[in-house]
């Protein structure tokens, strides 16, 4: 299984402002300890604030924290909110899916993989906070380039797989 870009993000953005409670977070400090595209962020930011997991405040002192207390926030219901769809192959089109063992073994495993994921809150992700601050704040110091793919879905093949089979 793989997750979007989206949903790395929107675990970024949680897990960056779940480590700082007791302060708000700027989008433009986020981009710069992660290196990521300001405009993206953006865009991951509102939808979390739709939904509640994060809250913002306006003006020139504004900034974002958590909408919620960590131990509130589901892992696996962030997952379910930040992918588009889960399926693992396009098992719809196919012909023999009726009479297919692996679109059972697919759902099986796509509902493990979730039943861990729902095991965890943003509070679990949190308990190395200390060690989480030092890093972003040594990203900080040592800011890298920023990354501006020119969309927030990862791509499940890449083009030297696809060539390699043909």
């Amino acid at each position: 299984m793989r997750l979007t870009r989206y949903t790395d993000y929107a675990m970024r953005v949680l897990l960056y402002v779940g480590a700082r409670p007791d302060r708000l977070c700027s989008i433009a400090e986020i981009s710069r300890a992660y290196g990521i595209s300001q405009n993206h962020l953006m865009k991951v930011v509102h939808d979390l604030g739709k939904a509640g997991y994060i809250a913002s405040a306006r003006g020139r002192f504004g900034g974002i924290r958590l909408g919620r207390p960590p131990e509130e926030i589901g892992v696996g219901a962030v997952v379910r909110h930040t992918e588009e769809g889960f399926d693992l192959a396009d098992c719809g089109g196919c012909i023999i899916a009726p009479a297919c063992g692996l679109t059972g073994a697919l759902r099986e495993a796509l509902a493990a993989f979730m039943a861990v994921l729902d095991s965890y809150t943003l509070a679990d992700l949190l308990t190395r906070r200390d060690d989480m601050l030092g890093l972003l704040m040594a990203a900080q110091l040592n800011p890298g380039p920023v990354v501006d793919p020119p969309d927030l879905v990862s791509t499940q093949v890449d083009e030297a797989t696809v060539e390699a089979k043909d």
